[in-house]
């Protein structure tokens, strides 16, 4: 079980605990505010933009070319860019902190 904890664009911290499926589909079953997940994760929307917290981009791992493609799309991407919809829940994860990209 990990515990991954969201900052939504408010700066309203939820934690929440998976162990299985994708990061999106966790974030959407737990409603946090900014992430819609509105392709249901085949990486072709990016309304799950995270940004992961720079002392835990080694539990996520890089983004895949495909995603990479999407995301420079998208004008709040940074080098800490994610689509949560990416990333695979697992023990790895516990403790990470994803920052909901939104539009800044």
């Amino acid at each position: 079980m990990a515990k991954i904890t969201f900052i939504t664009i408010e700066n309203e911290e939820i934690t929440v605990e998976g162990d299985s499926g994708n990061v999106m589909e966790l974030a959407v079953a737990n409603n946090v505010a900014g992430i819609d997940g509105d392709c249901g994760g085949v990486c072709s929307c990016a309304t799950c933009h995270v940004h992961v917290d720079p002392a835990h981009v080694a539990k996520t791992g890089e983004a895949s070319e495909i995603e990479q493609d999407m995301l420079e799309l998208d004008d709040n991407a940074n080098e800490y860019s994610r689509l949560c919809c990416q990333i695979q829940v697992s023990e790895q994860l516990d403790g990470v902190i994803l920052r909901v990209a939104g539009d800044e």
